[in-house]
């Protein structure tokens, strides 16, 4: 359908400032088939998709009686920070909607559109359910698996290398391909780094290459709060969670006046003289919690042998330039393995050129299907 089409561009266009709220657009179409209003979710705390469309031909002069609402997600039947778009509608005087999904979310599941059909409004659902879905994984995953959708990101040469053995990595790809990965970055909730890339990067990992209205959560995974207080990680324009799992108060008193938050998650040691390291599953269970839908991770190769090894990465995000660097640090410690059968099986999702640059999408087989 046209109109759900024209919906799904909307809510793409939200893609940056809508989390922790899924990405929705509306269409508004009179009885003639004349469009009305169009609108997406704002901010958290701003009007939602429904609202917005309905403000919009409110103020072009136009009647929403008998319209027919096209929106990309079930209008929500609940207050939140916002009232339930559903009684909007009613109110409104919609006919119909059209929704491409039921929303996930437990206090809505359904009861917008059971609200819908007991105020006599026609309800048809799955128009544009797939696209839907996929710009809103993350807030599926929170809300279906309990845990965000994670997405690890990594630049290497052709073969492989990530960076040389002097620890030397920038830049390996060129100024397109990082301009675009600071876009995947800004569509994030948060962006995770381990605290071996804090020690040696001393980077920043904030969205500085495209216009963002926001900067997502900087996670840090440092088992023993080694993350110094003027790090470059710090801003104040932005939240910091370390995840920590042996404690050391002087140095967790430091990093909370830098503003950090630090949540200690320890797993269960290896053997009884071993350190305990942060418990990565319930780090995402908490993350969750915290309403991160998107996590996007920017870490060296423990880290994300660490994650991938956990059965917790859901895609790759591959930069490849067309570079042969030769002896390196690779993306991940993940394996040796003893037998091809062994390895975890990707499908691709898509490979574009960046600039000079491939750009691959991988996501682990059948990790979608929740």
């Amino acid at each position: 359908m046209a109109h759900i089409a024209t919906a799904l561009r909307l809510a793409e266009s939200a893609l940056w400032i809508t989390s922790p709220n899924p990405r929705v657009g509306c269409v508004l179409v009179n009885p003639q088939g004349q469009v009305i209003g169009q609108g997406s979710t704002q901010r958290a705390g701003g009007p939602h998709a429904e609202v917005v469309a309905l403000r919009d031909a409110q103020a072009q002069g136009h009647s929403t009686q008998g319209a027919t609402a096209y929106v990309t997600l079930e209008p929500c039947s609940h207050q939140g920070r916002t009232g339930p778009c559903c009684d909007a509608l009613i109110s409104a005087g919609i006919c119909n909607v059209v929704a491409s999904l039921q929303d996930p979310n437990p206090r809505v599941a359904g009861q917008g559109f059971a609200r819908l059909r007991g105020a006599g409004i026609g309800v048809t659902v799955g128009p544009g359910a797939a696209q839907s879905r996929e710009l809103n994984l993350g807030f599926f995953s929170r809300m279906v698996r309990q845990t965000p959708w994670v997405r690890v990101k990594a630049a290497a040469s052709l073969d492989g290398v990530t960076a040389l053995p002097n620890g030397q990595s920038q830049w390996i790809t060129g100024p397109l391909a990082r301009a675009d990965g600071h876009a995947w970055r800004a569509r994030a909730c948060a962006v995770l780094t381990g605290i071996g890339t804090v020690m040696q990067d001393n980077p920043r990992l904030d969205v500085r290459a495209v216009d963002t209205p926001r900067q997502p959560t900087l996670v840090v995974v440092d088992s023993d709060l080694q993350t110094q207080p003027d790090a470059a990680l710090f801003d104040p324009a932005r939240p910091v969670l370390i995840y920590a799992a042996n404690r050391h108060a002087q140095r967790e008193a430091a990093l909370q006046a830098r503003g950090a938050t630090v949540v200690y998650l320890p797993d269960a040691p290896t053997s009884p003289h071993a350190r305990s390291k942060v418990d990565l599953r319930s780090m995402l269970r908490d993350l969750a919690a915290r309403e991160v839908n998107e996590l996007h991770v920017e870490a060296g190769h423990k880290l994300n042998g660490s994650l991938l090894r956990a059965g917790l990465v859901d895609e790759m995000l591959v930069y490849l330039a067309p570079k042969w660097l030769g002896a390196g640090a690779g993306m991940s410690n993940f394996g040796p393995l003893a037998q091809l059968a062994d390895g975890m099986a990707l499908q691709f999702r898509s490979v574009d050129r960046v600039g000079e640059d491939l750009r691959l999408l991988a996501r682990v087989a059948e990790r979608d299907n929740f």
